[in-house]
């Protein structure tokens, strides 16, 4: 298919070695359309990106009934563009810009074995979980083999032997995801058998003639725009992201010590390095630290909120810190604590103190920036065993720091319910707040002047990051059942839906957010490559694919136009697909305004 050059402008400037056409900064070409076909009609609901710019952004809209697709203006001359979906080849091409009458052809994907490749992680791992038999093992296997990084995509089913098990595992283990000895003895018999092409491939394409089994995004969903930056190096982590009221997005990367901030108005980029004196890993850190070889973490930077002044605060999660980023002066003030580990997720309470869990030694802490003190409360304990060996965990790092050892987060096997895991945290509309504790099954309360702590078993399991509304409900993504839930704190009774995604397979809602705006609901589909968002009143889902394989997202905020953004932080970051990882933005009505007249005119001739 050629593409047909209608002129671009007085400034343009050709770089003929590598046909590379630029425009001058903020000047426009214009935009793409056209229309998505294959032999016998046109291709609903297919994805069609264009990627320009340095760093790299990816623009992504949807095909409509007609096959028809509309880019916003676009202010390069020259993209990459590529189309996909499930059931077609991918189809990739250099385009010029502007041209409003692409004309693309899809080829149906006939091979099974790359039919069966195009799926998400979460359509693959139901062949594993379907053998194991114990609901137990199978619910502990979902949330420990997933903490970190999606279960069933093309790189975790690549064939090991059984000494690489070993290796593997161990190291799982020792960054938290810990199996008990009977299943970890289990997994590599189970992955083997499970994604054994022989039958996983006829079993995963044996409707794929059939509607179902890759449906079109819903007409909502066709409506959105999508787009992605890739932040930092091939060994980033860039794990959790804020929208500053600047219009800014700030994200960390935890595996670097580097806060990112991009501007996404004018793509600009800029990074502010965090200086440390603490070995690699920081406080758990030493011969047997449980990091990636690439990794150059010893503070590693893991959850940010914006301050009432326009700060930056950051739980240091590996050097035990809470930092703080002037965002007029770029400089960094660090507080260290005194007590616990770990500082996990953190959020602002209407004081302006900051409000945090500490994953591995099961507390929750305060700072208050007036008096720059600390509170750090100890939170319960499931037995009597579980808080006492808590309680010696200052010692067993000391000793494994000086005399050698794991000095990881986890062990290498046993209880994966032992350690409790304070994660998500929130700050209730009476100020009160309330927190998660993963592997206990439980939220709990905390009392702000008191600190009187009151804990709550959930009727589902692994309640990991959650958020109120602004009519006193709590809503709890259960992530290891693909559960949304809400508890209401005035009847303190318990909702919950099923995930679609979840239904097709075995998804992993790692985070969600609330819209207060809208009441709307927005979860990540961390194991499926989606957004879902949920309307209560209606109680209605609706899924957004998202562009690029393998996207593990992490946690959500809202820019003032209500588009939601979030990061893809898989790791190991190199099974994302292209290697590198994003932040990214999604706009659910974007498309309305980007394409209006043309769909007029093709729909009412």
């Amino acid at each position: 298919m050629a593409n047909r050059y209608r002129g671009i402008g007085v400034g343009l400037i050709a770089m003929v070695a590598g046909l590379i056409l630029v425009l001058p900064t903020g000047s426009a070409a214009g935009v793409l359309a056209g229309t998505v076909r294959q032999a016998t009609g046109p291709v609903v609901g297919a994805m069609v990106s264009v990627q320009h710019g340095d760093p790299i952004h990816t623009l992504t809209v949807f095909t409509d009934l007609e096959g028809f697709f509309r880019t916003p203006e676009l202010e390069v001359a020259q993209v990459e563009l590529r189309v996909r979906r499930i059931g077609w080849k991918d189809h990739r091409e250099h385009a010029l810009v502007p041209d409003e009458g692409l004309l693309i052809e899809l080829e149906r994907e006939t091979d099974p074995a790359e039919l069966a490749a195009q799926l998400p992680a979460h359509r693959w791992l139901p062949l594993l979980t379907a053998q194991i038999d114990d609901a137990t093992q199978r619910e502990q296997f979902v949330r420990q083999c997933t903490y970190c990084h999606q279960q069933g995509n093309r790189a975790t089913r690549v064939p090991r032997e059984d000494w690489q098990w070993d290796k593997l595992l161990s190291l799982m283990a020792r960054m938290g995801g810990i199996l008990p000895d009977e299943l970890r003895a289990q997994v590599p018999e189970l992955f083997r058998k499970a994604y054994d092409p022989a039958t996983a491939i006829p079993a995963l394409t044996a409707n794929a003639d059939s509607p179902d089994f890759a449906p079109a995004p819903s007409a909502e969903a066709r409506l959105a725009i999508v787009d992605e930056w890739e932040l930092g190096v091939r060994s980033s982590m860039q794990h959790d992201l804020i929208v500053h009221p600047d219009g800014r997005a700030y994200s960390v990367d935890m595996m670097q010590d580097h806060l990112y901030r991009l501007d996404p108005v004018t793509g600009e980029m800029a990074s502010f390095p965090i200086d440390s004196d603490l070995q690699l890993g920081g406080a758990l850190g030493g011969a047997d630290q449980p990091l990636p070889p690439t990794a150059n973490a010893r503070e590693g930077p893991h959850s940010l909120q914006v301050g009432p002044d326009g700060d930056i605060w950051i739980t240091f999660a590996l050097g035990n810190k809470i930092g703080r980023f002037n965002t007029r002066s770029e400089t960094w003030t660090n507080y260290p604590l005194e007590e616990g580990y770990y500082p996990h997720t953190l959020r602002i309470d209407g004081r302006g103190r900051v409000w945090f869990t500490l994953a591995v030694s099961n507390h929750l802490g305060m700072f208050d920036p007036e008096t720059e003190s600390f509170h750090v409360q100890r939170l319960p304990a499931g037995s009597l065993t579980q808080d006492l060996v808590l309680r010696m965990l200052p010692a067993i790092l000391w000793l494994a720091d000086r005399f050698g050892g794991s000095s990881g987060v986890g062990m290498e096997g046993g209880d994966p319910d032992f350690m409790p895991v304070p994660y998500g945290i929130d700050i209730g509309p009476d100020g009160s707040v309330w927190f998660s504790q993963l592997n206990q099954h439980r939220i709990g309360r905390i009392d702000p002047d008191t600190f009187e702590v009151e804990m709550i078993d959930t009727p589902f399991p692994a309640p990991r990051r959650l958020r109120f509304d602004s009519k006193n409900g709590l809503w709890i993504p259960s992530f290891s059942s693909g559960l949304l839930a809400r508890f209401d704190l005035e009847t303190r009774e318990f909702q919950d839906w099923k995930l679609p995604t979840a239904e097709e397979g075995v998804d992993t809602p790692y985070a969600l957010n609330v819209n207060r705006r809208t009441q709307e609901v927005w979860i990540c589909g961390t194991n499926s490559d989606t957004l879902t968002r949920f309307q209560p009143e209606s109680e209605r889902f609706t899924v957004y694919p998202l562009p690029t394989r393998v996207t593990y997202t992490r946690d959500i905020d809202f820019d003032e136009q209500g588009r939601v953004w979030t990061s893809n932080s898989n790791m190991p970051t190199w099974q994302i697909e292209g290697g590198f990882p994003r932040v990214l933005r999604l706009d659910p009505t974007g498309g309305t305004a980007a394409r209006p007249a043309q769909l007029v005119r093709r729909v009412h001739p």
